[in-house]
């Protein structure tokens, strides 16, 4: 899958050293270069405003919300330092207020609408919530976990794809109640519960435009 992602910079999706690894992709051929260049602006808007992913990657598994860096919820495209609240099924994260939480830190922009090829991605890493003076991770995964977001336009041919790195259960968390949760919900993910959520998502940004 990675040689298929040419056109990324590849320095934005971190080495796989433990955990799970987990490669998610759909691709899309245009009938022509500029049908396709029309096709990536409309798929990187749906990428970059995480307030809507609910309304593409159906059926809906997380509600993802964007805010600023302070935990405030915020109505725009996503910014390095931003934080993704995730409203998961089942019982909540105690750490989180009720949430999983990730931090924005890193964007790799290089749309280049007059070239034969263009892409955007950004990263992201489990982190504590925003709204609370603390550093434990409020994820079920722990921080040395990543998920890399990426949209690429090739010729013809436009991705999107989910790169998960790393992925270990988080159990460093000091109540009980979160290590038993994030055990369960990580080991449930492993199973397939992400994999669902990512394939219903890549397709969403590309499908039905």
């Amino acid at each position: 899958m990675m040689s298929h992602i040419t056109a990324a910079d590849e320095a934005i999706i971190p080495y796989q050293k433990e955990g799970v690894k987990k490669d998610i992709d759909h691709t899309v051929v245009a009938i022509d270069e500029n049908d396709a260049r029309k096709l990536f602006m409309i798929a990187r808007n749906r990428l970059v405003n995480i307030n809507h992913w609910h309304e593409y990657a159906k059926p809906v598994t997380a509600v993802f919300r964007l805010t600023d860096g302070f935990g405030n919820e915020v109505d725009r495209t996503v910014e390095t330092g931003d934080h993704l609240r995730i409203d998961l099924p089942g019982p909540g994260n105690a750490e989180g207020g009720g949430y999983d939480w990730v931090r924005v830190e890193a964007i790799e922009d290089r749309s280049a609408p007059d070239g034969p090829a263009e892409y955007v991605a950004f990263r992201v890493r489990p982190t504590s919530d925003p709204k609370k003076q603390g550093e434990n991770v409020a994820h079920f995964l722990n921080d040395h976990s990543t998920s890399t977001f990426v949209l690429m336009r090739d010729g013809r041919e436009v991705t999107a794809a989910v790169f998960s790195r790393n992925e270990v259960a988080n159990t460093e968390t000091t109540a009980i109640t979160d290590k038993v949760r994030n055990t369960v919900v990580a080991a449930t993910a492993v199973l397939g519960f992400s994999n669902i959520q990512w394939k219903n998502l890549v397709k969403g940004i590309l499908d039905n435009l």
